[in-house]
């Protein structure tokens, strides 16, 4: 933002945090410039109060700065009742409790009619403030209303409602208020068609890395080779050499060790894994807690070089191949431990490519309801069916498509950096326009 000037004159706020601002600003309490309406929650057991035409906001909505609708919805009978309440259009909405002020702090501008929970607040603008200004101001400041959090029991936080409404805001004249609005709006949607570009050419790259990785573990490489149908719905047809059989005859399927804590002894302590530390293509080994598992167990309940980690419940399917650590680690009852039954016959390079494509095209989910399986046992497992090349060809399919993920990853984390920097860029923008860091009168 070195193109930006600052302001000629300056004065002292008299506020640490704040610092400098224009002389002709004026500094007052939040509370002072805005009234505030809270929301509720109609009772649920009264099915006539629900689902209407009214929205109804809660913090899951605020994801966008403009609001004009909601995932929740009212009947008038919720309204006319008493049981709900409106704010009108205009009306910017903030979360003051919730554990998404563990992260950030959201803010909307109401632009219909709409009832809101009892965890946010509407504010409305005095005369010395433009609502959408105050909007932005409040985005602007977030950090600053982030620093008056208490908590709220059950890991949720919550706004210090005095020390919020205390925060003091920077307040220009009205006519300067439309000017920084004006550019706002300009370098904000250029900077958000920016972002949407760039979130687009990651979903274009995340499609075409599945699309290499679908076709290398169902269709292989050779365009000239003969195929056969696979008897499986899900892989089609499949190259005429390649077996197709049950997981069970070409892998071995072991769930992990129950967590008794009531029968810990202590003496026998190993580091173990949890489904939580298998992320796909990934898995942590930093913080772990510890189990009794008895030397008789160690060979079923622990984990060596080459292991293909699946998670049994949760994100089903999910999964990484344990490398390279001599130490002893042990798994829990929530994951499954994969071992070719043959080393020279199958390698797990490869199946991990291949449960990557079955989880994309829903093996794991119920038929009828579409809805992921919670949990995923054992012999379940052991009875899908999977295409298998001869293991040379699995190692070079599996070498390939590495290769040509990791390229695409390179371009994936290049973007998403530079999403990350246009987001700041973004946030430093606003703050530096509304607390008069910048002088937008002039700007172009």
């Amino acid at each position: 933002m070195s193109h930006y000037k600052p302001y000629p004159v300056y004065k002292d706020s008299g506020v640490e945090w704040l610092g400098q601002v224009p002389g002709h600003w004026a500094v007052s309490p939040l509370k002072y410039v805005v009234t505030f309406r809270s929301g509720g929650t109609p009772s649920k057991d009264k099915q006539e109060f629900w689902d209407g035409d009214i929205p109804w906001a809660s913090a899951k909505d605020l994801k966008k700065e403009q609001l004009e609708d909601t995932q929740d919805h009212l009947t008038e009978l919720a309204v006319t009742s008493g049981a709900a309440s409106l704010v009108p259009a205009g009306s910017v909405l903030v979360v003051v409790r919730g554990m998404i002020l563990a992260r950030i702090f959201p803010v909307a501008e109401a632009m219909v009619p709409m009832a809101i929970n009892q965890d946010l607040k509407a504010l409305h603008a005095s005369s010395k403030l433009d609502g959408r200004f105050l909007a932005h101001l409040l985005r602007g400041l977030a950090d600053e209303s982030l620093c008056r959090l208490e908590e709220a029991g059950h890991g949720t936080k919550a706004l210090r409602m005095e020390a919020w409404t205390s925060m003091q805001l920077t307040i220009p004249p009205s006519e300067e208020q439309c000017a920084i609005l004006s550019h706002l709006d300009r370098e904000t949607v250029r900077i958000d068609a920016l972002v949407e570009k760039k979130a687009r050419f990651i979903e274009l790259l995340r499609e075409k890395r599945q699309a290499l990785i679908t076709h290398a573990v169902t269709k292989g490489f050779d365009p000239n080779v003969k195929m056969k149908d696979s008897g499986v719905e899900w892989l089609g047809e499949v190259p005429e050499h390649w077996a197709v059989c049950k997981l069970s005859f070409r892998y071995s399927v072991e769930l992990g060790k129950m967590l008794d804590e009531k029968k810990l002894t202590k003496t026998s302590l190993v580091p173990y894994l949890r489904n939580q530390d298998v992320q796909w293509g990934a898995i942590n080994i930093q913080n772990l807690p510890e189990m009794d598992i008895h030397p008789a167990e160690i060979e079923r309940y622990t984990v060596m070089d080459g292991d293909l980690m699946v998670c049994e419940g949760g994100d089903v399917g999910r999964a990484a191949i344990w490398r390279g650590e001599s130490s002893v680690f042990g798994y829990q009852k929530a994951l499954h431990r994969l071992r070719p039954r043959l080393q020279n016959t199958d390698t797990a390079e490869f199946f991990f490519f291949s449960l990557l494509t079955a989880k994309k095209r829903g093996v794991f989910e119920e038929s009828d309801s579409k809805a992921t399986i919670a949990h995923l046992p054992a012999e379940k497992f052991r009875q899908y069916r999977f295409a298998f090349p001869p293991k040379r060809e699995q190692r070079e399919i599996a070498d390939h498509v590495r290769i040509e993920s990791d390229s695409l990853d390179v371009l994936l984390t290049k973007t998403a950096r530079s999403i990350a920097l246009l987001k700041e860029r973004r946030s430093a923008l606003i703050t530096a326009a509304v607390t008069g860091q910048i002088d937008l009168r002039e700007a172009t």
